[in-house]
């Protein structure tokens, strides 16, 4: 990005004139000029940039997102003058490059661009100085949307997006008339907006045609030839096949093996990419939990007896995997604060188990690291009694090798801090992991290291994300917080997304549009018995499993052949071989309604 600002450096040192005064160009831009070689670029390209950085200001964050488009602020300051200069022609003249420039939508646009980035209405004419760190880079990107441009260079411009702000960005890019370069590390987001990938990899640079999926696809067959560099990625294959071996046949623990097949049929073509990866993590599974977890009682949660949520009514078991959906605002962090402590219910109660340690991963927890501590003396502070080479060791799976854990925490880059923030919060062996948003600032490496990681985590996963492939990856049920409820997703990710992706008139009517929400609702109608007899057979194969196992723990001791009556001994036996057959007959009509699922599923596509 640097160096395409230094290739449209005028030859007196100066930014041609789209650029200055662009207010969300930032200071952290700084033009870079090639040591070897040259840019060339069309003359007279606008461009525009996201800066990272901005000054704090008083600006309303309307006018601001506003000011993005220097040319008409121009225009806007000349037709002031002219005004007080009494000067008809001129004014005439400016109205006319006013009208020209769009000036008398460009508020609208600026708030459909805050509305489809998260911002309520209210917010709007609130100082810029008064938004938080996330809630300011939003601003900044909205404002270089805003900015007309032949060349739009975004960096990152996904982190600190919820997934339906991440969809309305993806939607406006698309319909993008210029040139697009964008650095991110969301794989769903790069596939849906880039047709060609630029790989940056021991200083060099090489472009792949097509998307990034495509872009893996490619790197992945030239590796093929390196089969040593397979090594990790064969053992993390062999754990997953035997995750499947040993539970695809179990009802209860189908989704889990399900979602691992699907991994290993991605492995085959990503896991060349990674195979040179830094990172080595996994989540220790916690020898005992507690059946369930955590149960919410008729809970309403909220915010000084201001009620954002009501009448939860959830439970979470052990190996459940669930994934949170919502608009920003709908009360997410609300929900996840009440589950984990942070946040006392207004009424109602939340009921945890003996052995339910929570793991919890939010964005302030990168600021609670201590600046002054070293990566390794923040680990040992954490682990009291911990010894440094145990230390040292576990550090550099996350990363963190030789002097890179002698670092100070002040130092840290922002995916820095969250690996390392992960890190610490596996060291209890939590029996419920709640991941708000875990993926901001990791690359892609360490995306794929989490999500093998939890692949193989055997707790409980709640996770908040706008990581649709990760998302996908790690998650089998799906809970939507909407209109202060919160209520099971009868559909997968791919169908919420559909119904969350903005459609704009150019590419379906309002007609089309009630029409596929229509067929889309009663697709649901349709699933909704089959989905909720495959939810009830699975949570009575879990009822009938657990009086299994404690009937076959009495059997299993040799105290009960010698104090038990005859006939309490034959109950126990028949019970048991009871318990199998039920089980069985449980788990066939399970496999049943859940082809039947399929097939409806398969034919509504």
């Amino acid at each position: 990005f640097n160096l395409l600002l230094g290739a449209l450096t005028a030859p007196a040192g100066r930014r041609p004139a789209a650029l200055p005064g662009d207010p969300g160009l930032g200071a952290d831009w700084t033009p870079l000029t090639p040591e070897r070689g040259s840019v060339s670029v069309p003359s007279g390209w606008r461009v525009s940039c996201m800066a990272q950085q901005v000054a704090a200001s008083d600006r309303p964050a309307l006018e601001f997102v506003i000011d993005g488009h220097a040319a008409l602020r121009q225009v806007e300051r000349e037709l002031a003058a002219a005004e007080l200069a009494d000067d008809p022609l001129r004014l005439a003249e400016l109205h006319a490059r006013f009208a020209d420039l769009d000036g008398y939508s460009a508020r609208a646009d600026a708030a459909a661009i805050l509305h489809g980035l998260g911002f309520a209405s209210s917010a709007f004419e609130q100082p810029y100085r008064t938004f938080s760190g996330g809630w300011r880079i939003r601003l900044n990107l909205a404002q270089a949307l805003m900015r007309p441009a032949d060349l739009l260079l975004l960096d990152e411009p996904t982190n600190h997006l919820d997934l339906d702000a991440t969809l309305w960005l993806e939607t406006w890019l698309m319909r993008f008339a210029g040139t697009l370069l964008v650095i991110a590390h969301d794989r769903a987001f790069l596939d849906r907006v880039t047709d060609h990938t630029l790989h940056v990899h021991d200083a060099h640079a090489t472009v792949y045609r097509g998307n990034y999926s495509e872009y893996e696809r490619q790197r992945a067959e030239a590796m093929l030839l390196q089969q040593a560099a397979f090594d990790r990625q064969q053992a993390a294959r062999k754990h997953m096949e035997a995750f499947v071996a040993r539970f695809r046949a179990k009802a209860t623990k189908a989704r889990q093996a399900q979602s691992r097949l699907k991994a290993l049929e991605r492995m085959e073509a990503v896991a060349p990419v990674y195979a040179d990866s830094p990172y080595q993590v996994s989540f220790p599974t916690p020898e005992r939990m507690s059946t369930p977890l955590l149960n919410f009682d008729r809970v309403d949660a909220g915010y000084g007896g201001t009620r954002v949520l009501a009448g939860i009514n959830r439970s979470i078991l052990p190996g459940a995997r669930i994934g949170i959906l919502g608009a920003n605002g709908a009360g997410k962090s609300t929900l996840l604060k009440t589950l984990v402590g942070a946040l006392p219910p207004i009424d109602g109660a939340v009921v945890r188990g003996a052995n339910a340690g929570i793991g919890y991963f939010a964005q302030h927890q990168l600021e609670t690291l201590d600046p002054e501590l070293t990566v390794l003396q923040q680990l040992l502070a954490a682990r009291p009694g911990g010894r440094e080479q145990w230390g040292r060791d576990y550090l550099g799976g996350w990363g963190f090798s030789g002097d890179l854990a002698e670092r100070r925490c002040s130092v840290l880059s922002g995916g820095e801090k969250a690996r390392l923030a992960l890190a610490l919060l596996t060291l209890d062996e939590p029996a419920l992991l709640v991941l708000d948003e875990p993926t901001n600032h990791l690359d892609l490496d360490m995306r794929e290291a989490l999500a093998l990681a939890l692949q193989s985590y055997g707790g409980a996963l709640v996770l908040v994300s706008h990581d649709r492939s990760l998302l996908a990856r790690v998650v089998d049920d799906l809970w939507l917080v909407e209109a202060g409820r919160v209520t099971t997703f009868d559909g997968d990710l791919d169908a919420y997304t559909t119904t969350r992706t903005p459609v704009t008139a150019a590419r379906a009517t309002g007609h089309e549009r009630r029409t596929a929400r229509q067929e889309s609702a009663a697709a649901r109608q349709r699933e909704k018995p089959l989905r909720d007899q495959a939810r009830k057979l699975e949570a009575r194969i879990d009822t009938l499993s657990q009086r299994l196992r404690a009937v076959e723990s009495r059997l299993a001791d040799a105290d009960s052949y010698r104090s038990l009556p005859p006939n309490e001994l034959d109950a126990l036996l028949a019970e048991s071989g009871r318990l199998r057959k039920d089980i069985e007959s449980a788990e066939a009509a399970w496999f049943e309604a859940e082809a039947a699922l399929e097939a409806l599923t398969q034919g509504s596509t």
